[in-house]
């Protein structure tokens, strides 16, 4: 005699099994369900095959800003969102946003991770791309709306709303403002948003707003993905701004009045192979406390085309000023550095002292702050606008300090210091300050 149980009751028990058996256990337990049950286990997303960051968020929210990488399942979750709203309120009206009316059909959609795919087995959605309308098993309906066409969206009442790539939507606020206005219907109206960041207007106001949400995610997270592609990924653009943009969902805010814009930094990023180098110098920017402060320590190069790099950051913290001074010794060491240029005023003396103490040949120069940091780093900014200057790679912590320091004086960076850009600056300003020429004199 065959007991039926309740749907709840068997969720409950696969979820117990899931945390008590072994891996082999489970496995064997999976083997032996009922095709139609492991179906069902399987089509259940956000209980089995959502991974960490495509869950969706616990507690009261009106909107659910889903922030990450390319590859990562941004899509998937929404579509899985949407079919659940979809089956749970049999007369929802659904707002599909997206940049294009093609891009709501291609991508959310029809897409690989869209609605069509994600269904269930035996609730296909009946989709009327000529209305623009997709029809649930249940009853509820999903609209197609386009980010170009705001108006379209002035009037019409939803319960749910799915957006995506809010980042590139163009008319977006006008969009976004008429799709507000009309999320009214039901009991409690929500909406995600799925998106790569960028650090545009809408975007930092949709974040900022009282009853939002937000989950990140990389696409190194999505275990799901072909290996090859994230290895390739990651391989290919590792930690510059684009990869840590599109790949790890890092949102990039841009400092009003910055030195470093964001787009300078990355248009001064030298691709290729280096030139030869001329002169190779450590800038030291040493910590005001004994200990626990960071230790800014960046190498930088003149090559033979007269272009100053920064080849190299090799910052320590958390070490005493002994720790710090070898530290600096040995990224000399390595690179092969004619001089080391540190801030007297901020205990430059002891990396010459321990220079000399361990016999090193290698000469110091002792600078003198007299000017505030953006004074001292003005000239060296100017010389990355112009070409004069480059990265000889991706320095991520150094990048993000640089974009910190402002026009105005202050620095909106990580950390409490910009212990990197210090030191870069005094390297560069070694490097590109005029060297006098030997005269020669005729007898």
């Amino acid at each position: 005699m065959t007991v039926p149980i309740d749907k709840a009751d068997f969720a409950d028990l696969l979820e117990r099994a899931a945390w008590t058996f072994s891996d082999e256990e489970w496995a064997w337990f999976v083997k032996g369900l009922p095709p139609p049950v492991l179906r069902r286990m399987f089509e259940e997303f956000f209980h089995w095959q959502a991974h960490e960051g495509q869950g969706e968020p616990e507690g009261e929210w009106r909107i659910w800003f889903l922030r990450a990488g390319r590859g990562f399942g941004k899509t998937m979750a929404g579509a899985h969102w949407v079919l659940d709203r979809a089956r749970e309120a049999p007369r929802a009206r659904i707002a599909l946003v997206g940049g294009s009316a093609d891009e709501v059909r291609k991508v959310m959609i029809e897409g690989p991770g869209g609605l069509l795919a994600q269904a269930r087995s035996g609730e296909q959605p009946a989709w009327h791309p000529t209305e623009g309308v997709v029809r649930f098993e249940s009853g509820a309906e999903g609209f197609v709306y386009s980010a170009r066409a705001p108006e379209k969206l002035r009037g019409p009442e939803h319960d749910y709303a799915w957006c995506d790539e809010l980042a590139k939507w163009p008319r977006g606020e006008i969009a976004w403002d008429n799709l507000q206005m009309g999320m009214r219907r039901g009991e409690r109206p929500r909406l995600i948003v799925t998106t790569t960041p960028r650090p545009t207007a809408l975007v930092r106001r949709v974040r900022a707003l009282a009853g939002a949400v937000e989950t990140t995610g990389r696409t190194a997270d999505n275990i799901h993905s072909a290996e090859a592609f994230r290895a390739w990924a990651a391989e290919t653009y590792g930690k510059s701004r684009l990869g840590r943009q599109e790949l790890d969902g890092e949102l990039f805010e841009e400092v009003e009045g910055a030195l470093w814009t964001r787009e300078t930094i990355e248009a001064a990023r030298r691709s290729g192979p280096p030139p030869r180098w001329k002169r190779i110098v450590v800038g030291v920017d040493p910590p005001v406390k004994a200990d626990g402060d960071a230790c800014g320590i960046v190498v930088c190069a003149l090559g033979e085309d007269d272009i100053a790099y920064v080849v190299a950051d090799c910052t320590v913290a958390g070490e005493r000023p002994e720790g710090w001074a070898r530290a600096v010794t040995r990224a000399a060491d390595a690179w092969g550095a004619d001089r080391v240029v540190a801030e007297r005023n901020q205990g430059g003396e002891m990396v010459e002292s321990v220079l000399k103490g361990i016999g090193s040949w290698l000469p110091v120069t002792l600078v003198f702050a007299k000017e505030g940091k953006p004074g001292r780093a003005e000239p060296v900014a100017v010389r990355f606008e112009t070409g004069q200057a480059k990265l000889a790679g991706c320095f991520p912590e150094l990048e993000d300090q640089l974009a910190g320091l402002t026009y105005g004086g202050g620095y909106e960076g990580p950390g409490r210091s910009p212990d990197r850009a210090d030191a870069m600056v005094w390297a560069m300003r070694e490097l590109i300050r005029p060297r006098a020429e030997p005269r020669i004199r005729a007898l």
